[in-house]
C-alpha cells in the first residue's frame, strides 16, 4: 500500500467513524463538493498538505493521523557554554542526556554520547564565532586523552571554566598548553585541565535550531 491509499484509506475510516458524507466533509473544508471523494477514489492522486490539514479539522483530529505520526525529532543536549577571550564556567552535562536545552541533531551525526557547547566570546575568530555549537564525545570521564593533544578540543579546566582551544602538552605531565584559534588572542600555559574531547562537527549559530 502506497501513502496515497493509506490516507485514502485513514480519511473514508475517519468520515465513517463520525457518521459524516463525503459531500458535507469536502464543503466544510472549503473544497470543492467532490473534493474528498476525489481523494478518497485515487482520483487525485497528490492532494496538497494544506487540503490535509483542512480535512482533518473538520474531522476533528490532528493531521498526522492522516498522513501518519511525524518523525521523530533527534536532539542533543546543549551542555552549556565554552569561552575563548571571556572566562565562561561550563556546565557539563555529559552523561544526563535528555535534560536541560537541546538542539536537532544536524543531519548526518549520530546523537548517542554527543553533546553540544555553545561558543561564547570572540578569540576563536574567524573559525568560530559566538552562538555557534561545537558538538564533542568524551571518550573518557576524567582525563585528556592521547587523540585530544594537538587537536581543538573542549575542555575544562581545575576551576570549572570551559574553553575551546588546541590542545598541547605543556612542561610536564598533567599539564597542557591551550592555544587559542585566533592568533592575536592570549594563550595559556601549564594548565591542569579536568578532561578534554576534540570537536567532532562545528555547527554554525545561523543553522542551529535549539529546543526549549
Amino acid at each position: 500500500m502506497d501513502t496515497g491509499d493509506m490516507i485514502a484509506q485513514r480519511i473514508e475510516a475517519l468520515i465513517a467513524e463520525r457518521g459524516m458524507n463525503n459531500r458535507a466533509v469536502a464543503i466544510s473544508a472549503g473544497m470543492s463538493a467532490t473534493g474528498v471523494r476525489d481523494i478518497i477514489t485515487r482520483k487525485t492522486k497528490n492532494p496538497t498538505f494544506a487540503n490535509l490539514v483542512k480535512i482533518a479539522d473538520v474531522l476533528g483530529v490532528s493531521v498526522h493521523e492522516i498522513v501518519g505520526d511525524p518523525p521523530s525529532l533527534r536532539t542533543i543536549a546543549i551542555a552549556g557554554k565554552v569561552g575563548a577571550g571571556a572566562q565562561v564556567p561550563v556546565f557539563d552535562a555529559y552523561g544526563k542526556e535528555g535534560d536541560g536545552p537541546q538542539v536537532e541533531a544536524p543531519p548526518g551525526l549520530p546523537i548517542s554520547g554527543i553533546v553540544a557547547v555553545e561558543v561564547e566570546g570572540d578569540s576563536m575568530e574567524p573559525i568560530y564565532s559566538a552562538g555557534d555549537l561545537l558538538f564533542y564525545t568524551r571518550a573518557v570521564a576524567e582525563g585528556v586523552p592521547t587523540e585530544a593533544v594537538g587537536r581543538r578540543c573542549v575542555c575544562e579546566c581545575e576551576k570549572g571554566l570551559g574553553w575551546v582551544k588546541q590542545v598541547k602538552l605543556g612542561s610536564e605531565p598533567g599539564l597542557f598548553n591551550l592555544i587559542s584559534l585566533n592568533p592575536g588572542a592570549e594563550n595559556q600555559h601549564d594548565v591542569r585541565l579536568k578532561w578534554a574531547a576534540p570537536v567532532r562537527l562545528h555547527w554554525p549559530a545561523d543553522l542551529a535550531r535549539k529546543i526549549g
